[in-house]
């Protein structure tokens, strides 16, 4: 398998240095715009080989996309990061004309391929990638529910005081702040209800805190996380490589799942060679269904920004 990595900035470094540790993929490209900056971190990465044991070819180049022809998959992850304060709604102007533009020059010598967005505000930058291109919707992917569903098993399992191999949980919705719809109704432990060992009050601080799960690391770095946004990517495309069918929460163009239409939004996705392979529909309650639904509006009012922005 190719995988290519737009932007060598720390997501994309994460990105490519996640996938190479997993082994599974034969060869990795870093493209970003700064004069040999990608080629600088291909380099560094590569002699981590011999001391992590991998061998997957990792190559950079400074905005030659014919290096990245016949990838298999595209990470997405060139814009401005957030700063803090700043909501991923408010990098729209900037990183909608970048990320249009390099999915077009990637799918020049890349047909094919399955694009996954990790530039935010991410669902509209999936959104604006299923209008700029032909792409079958199966082969456009928003990374963020698989982050942000990460960041919801980390408060679990720091709440209930135990490893995070003990939890299951999982963030559905818009990947923004107020957006997030972590399904605590449904987060277990061991298959127990994680209602059976914390209070209410706890539950909602976990809820809470997995919404502004990335405001909090940006206040705390003065820049966007990349270590777990890295390994959420790494996870994605090992999915796709090795066609495990594992369902993961990205963003996905609905046409009528969960009720909704025309934009793309977090739902549980079965990820396989080809991409989504299917929307799973889980049964939500009346006050998720809510939650859910007014998710989607203000990922429609980011939307509409499209076309002054892009």
């Amino acid at each position: 398998m190719k995988v290519t990595v737009v932007g060598a900035g720390a997501v994309g470094a994460s990105c490519a240095e996640y996938i190479a540790m997993k082994n599974f993929a034969a060869e990795v490209v870093l493209l970003d715009i700064k004069e040999g900056f990608a080629e600088g971190k291909a380099m560094d990465l590569m002699q981590c080989s011999s001391l992590n044991g991998f061998d997957t070819m990792i190559t950079g180049t400074t905005g030659d996309y014919s290096k990245t022809a016949n990838s298999d998959v595209c990470v997405i992850t060139s814009g401005i990061p957030r700063k803090p304060g700043m909501t991923r709604e408010e990098l729209i102007g900037i990183n909608a004309g970048i990320v249009k533009n390099v999915a077009t020059s990637l799918l020049q010598y890349s047909p094919n391929t399955i694009i996954i967005v990790v530039s935010n505000p991410m669902d509209t930058m999936t959104y604006l990638v299923h209008k700029a291109t032909n792409l079958p919707k199966n082969k456009i992917i928003g990374m963020g529910g698989a982050l942000d569903s990460a960041r919801f098993k980390y408060r679990l399992a720091e709440a209930l005081g135990c490893p995070t191999s003990d939890v299951d949980g999982m963030v559905i919705g818009g990947h923004s702040d107020v957006g997030m719809v972590p399904l605590i109704e449904k987060a277990t432990r061991n298959s127990v209800n994680v209602s059976e060992f914390l209070s209410n009050d706890k539950m909602a601080q976990i809820v809470e805190d997995t919404k502004v799960g990335g405001a909090t690391l940006t206040k705390l770095l003065g820049t966007s996380a990349w270590y777990a946004p890295g390994a959420a990517v790494s996870e994605l495309v090992k999915a796709i490589a090795l066609d495990s069918q594992k369902m993961f929460p990205c963003s996905a163009l609905v046409e009528g799942e969960y009720g909704l239409n025309d934009l793309c939004i977090g739902v549980p996705c079965v990820l396989g060679k080809n991409g989504i392979e299917r929307i799973v529909e889980v049964s939500l309650s009346a006050a998720e269904k809510a939650k859910m639904a007014e998710s989607a509006d203000g990922v429609s009012k980011t939307n509409s920004l499209l076309e002054v922005n892009a």
